[in-house]
């Protein structure tokens, strides 16, 4: 495995249960950050449509909530193979770093233009992500932590999520755990307590505490029986021996 590739993958650290699903609507095979944030964009903005009737009256919602389903297919466009050239007919990017910055500009956008709307909400979530992305680990950092203490409840789940795996990233296993805890203790819709969990006994894990581990995926296993959740504890601890 190609030492780029596995540098992508250190980066999906947040909602596993969404890359097989990603995976189904990719054309290409892309890596698994870059389908992970395709299929979040997907759930983000079919959240914004329940919403919808009531939220979107006036002009500028429906503005803002135009100019997001825009950048959301600017985040879901393909990400081209090495050496793959660009086909006429199929918009596509030569890079996660290159589409991540194309889609920051629009989440930016929307940001300035309509601060007081919903779509600004996850616009800020975005710019999280996509600077994450970028590389640019600081102003992630920063634009995550904006959105935990002016977000609801639900969205300020993710962006702890994303911020976690910023810190995982950058060798704060600590700071990512005590993230987890949080959302372990206080789950949201967004963020279930057993993905935190996950997570968490994960970081552990690769934190070289493999007893922390081991407690964790214990307890998965035996508050969720017959579950997904209980299947990947299981096959951890048998690694754990």
């Amino acid at each position: 495995m190609r030492a780029e590739t596995r540098h992508q993958l250190k980066q999906d650290r947040f909602s596993q249960v969404t890359i097989d699903a990603a995976e189904n609507a990719a054309h290409w095979s892309v890596e698994h950050k870059s389908k992970l944030m395709v299929a979040m964009a997907i759930i983000l903005v079919a959240a914004v449509g329940v919403a919808g009737g009531w939220y979107y009256l006036n002009q500028q919602d429906q503005k803002a909530s135009l100019e997001m389903s825009q950048a959301v297919r600017t985040l879901s466009t393909p990400v081209r193979p090495a050496n793959m050239p660009a086909q006429p007919d199929e918009p596509s990017f030569a890079s996660l770093k290159e589409r991540a910055t194309a889609a920051h500009g629009q989440f930016q956008a929307i940001v300035d233009k309509y601060p007081h709307t919903h779509s600004a909400g996850f616009a800020a979530y975005f710019l999280g992500t996509t600077s994450a992305d970028m590389g640019d680990n600081v102003a992630a950092e920063r634009e995550l932590q904006n959105v935990i203490s002016s977000g609801s409840n639900d969205l300020a789940a993710l962006a702890k999520m994303a911020l976690a795996s910023v810190y995982r990233n950058t060798n704060r296993n600590k700071q990512a755990i005590d993230l987890y805890k949080q959302l372990a203790a206080k789950p949201a819709s967004t963020v279930g307590k057993v993905t935190a969990q996950v997570e968490m006994a994960a970081t552990y894990q690769a934190d070289n505490q493999p007893l922390e581990a081991k407690r964790l995926y214990e307890q998965i296993a035996k508050e969720n029986p017959a579950t997904e959740a209980a299947q990947l504890a299981s096959t951890k601890l048998q690694e754990l021996k």
